[in-house]
């Protein structure tokens, strides 16, 4: 698939046919996680691919949605705070940063592979903690469902203008076309 096709295909999924996806595939969509770029190459990050119905009914307690109690396999992106890079001007964490640069390439390669994710970060972080035995320096940053879509017809994209996000030289200033 063309990369402009693939970025106006993809979109979040919520709606899953009950059928995990083979470890060919999911090794597919967490090695495009692993080959993201991140700040200084520290790669902060660690994928749990969670596929056992007992340890999905805990996450599902984590973020309690009607469609997220079907979803058939959930990859938890977890960020490293010992591992990340520091901006030393004023001690920004990149961890965030790099952690949502992987599950950016996992989304896109899953969608490439016909699957489908929905990137889901309001859930209750102290829940997947518990659940996934997480250090306290490993932080749960998203829950990223993953499954073969009931449904694969992307919806029309609702963004902002190029004018109001691309700027020339100065904030404001627009860049022309």
């Amino acid at each position: 698939m063309h990369f402009n096709q693939l970025l106006r295909e993809r979109y979040s999924i919520r709606e899953y046919k009950p059928l995990k996806v083979s470890k060919a595939l999911v090794v597919e969509v967490l090695e495009a996680g692993r080959m993201a770029p991140s700040a200084a190459n520290k790669q902060p990050w660690c994928f749990i691919l969670v596929s056992l119905d007992e340890n999905l009914n805990k996450l599902k307690q984590a973020y309690d949605r009607e469609w997220f109690k079907n979803v058939p396999q959930v990859i938890v992106v977890c960020g490293d705070h010992q591992e990340s890079w520091k901006r030393s001007v004023d001690s920004k964490d990149h961890c965030d940063v790099d952690a949502a640069i992987a599950i950016d390439h996992m989304t896109l390669r899953a969608t490439e592979l016909g699957l489908g994710t929905c990137w889901v970060c309001h859930f209750d972080p102290e829940i997947v903690r518990e659940a996934l035995k997480l250090p306290e320096h490993i932080e749960p940053m998203a829950l990223l469902p993953l499954g073969y879509p009931i449904e694969i017809k992307a919806p029309a994209k609702n963004r902002k203008a190029f004018s109001d996000v691309a700027f020339e030289e100065e904030f404001g200033t627009p860049l022309k076309k």
